[in-house]
């Protein structure tokens, strides 16, 4: 039988509740993010704000030189997380296979749904309107035979769109797929797919396994599956958390390596505190520390280690601060997990 996987994602969800909240947000620029004073991200913003270049991820400043007018909301996690979880309950009436990404996405597979005479279509259909109706924003959905097609058709006709890609419409539409939407292939990657004379998915399938897995190790493999629309991964019910981590954004950058070192002591405070709510996903496997330097470029640094001190921490921020040496706007630490079997995926506060 072949699967039938739906992909939700709410557009623009943070900046959707609070527009749904307050009308007159509707028909201006807007965003949801953190204040330009304390240094604040974007978390998301609303449409209008897209067409002046603002997006998620963007510090605030820059969001506001871009779109003066742009009306910059502090937010309510509390507030998302409830709207959230009416949504799930939605999902849920149709199908008990979910598989949260985020507060605001997640795969459903109504492969075994009786619910609208089983097809796939009428389910996202039903979805869509009724979280419209009932919770006031808009969800764009995709229905495809697999994961990877499904979330490529959520983001076809956003916002507030349904693509559907049927199996026999599989071949056609990957052939012409730029390998861009191919997930993990960044700037980068696609550089090197472009000099090896590959922009799209139907260039790839020109290639062979032995081919592939030359030029890109194991993930050679998963361009040669997934340029050929072959996805088998399930719709996993719960997700295994990886990691446990911290940051702070710091209103003055730290000017040097020995200010960074003084900021440590807090963060690691508090990532303890983290982790004593959260050891239940698995046992310390490793440290991490990222850098991201004024200027907006950002490292990381790593080591496997079970029982990592100040000083394992300490090391890590010297290795990642070494990459830039110059000042610092905002320094993360974090745990690596061991694998567990239980695990919720999280919403990274950006506020």
């Amino acid at each position: 039988m072949a699967r039938k996987i739906i992909h939700c994602d709410c557009d623009c969800f943070f900046a959707a509740v609070e527009m749904r909240d307050n009308p007159s947000l509707s028909s201006v620029p807007m965003a949801v993010g953190g204040s330009q004073d304390r240094r604040g991200v974007i978390a998301t913003c609303n449409y209008q704000a897209r067409e002046y270049g603002v997006h998620s991820a963007m510090s605030t400043a820059k969001a506001l030189k871009l779109c003066p007018d742009l009306q910059v909301i502090p937010g309510s996690m509390s507030k998302y997380k409830e709207v959230s979880q009416q949504i799930m309950r939605v999902f849920r009436e149709y199908t008990d296979i979910i598989e949260p990404l985020s507060l605001d996405e997640a795969f459903l597979d109504v492969s075994g749904s009786v619910h609208a005479q089983g097809s796939a279509t009428l389910i996202a259909q039903e979805i869509r309107q009724r979280v419209r109706q009932e919770i006031g924003i808009t969800i764009s959905a995709g229905v495809a035979p697999n994961k990877f097609l499904a979330k490529i058709a959520s983001d076809w006709n956003k916002p507030d769109g349904l693509f559907v890609i049927k199996p026999d419409q599989v071949a056609s539409f990957i052939f012409n797929l730029p390998v861009q939407k191919i997930s993990g292939v960044g700037i980068k990657t696609a550089e090197r797919l472009q000099r090896y004379g590959v922009t799209t998915c139907g260039d790839l399938q020109s290639k062979s396994r032995t081919e592939l897995l030359e030029r890109f190790g194991k993930f050679g493999q998963r361009l040669y599956e997934l340029a050929r629309g072959i996805d088998e991964r399930p719709v996993r019910v719960s997700r295994t958390r990886k990691s446990v981590s911290v940051e702070h954004t710091y209103p003055h950058d730290l000017p040097n390596l020995e200010s960074c070192c003084d900021a440590l002591p807090l963060l690691l405070q508090e990532l303890e505190l983290r982790y004593e709510k959260n050891k239940q996903h698995g046992a310390i496997a490793g440290a991490v520390v990222k850098v991201k330097f004024h200027d907006f470029v950002q490292t990381t640094a790593e080591h496997s280690v079970e029982k990592p001190g100040l000083e394992h921490f300490r090391q890590l921020l010297i290795d990642a601060y070494s990459r830039g040496s110059r000042p610092v706007r905002l320094i993360g630490v974090g745990y690596r997990l061991q694998s567990s079997e239980q695990g919720q995926p999280e919403q990274l506060n950006l506020l």
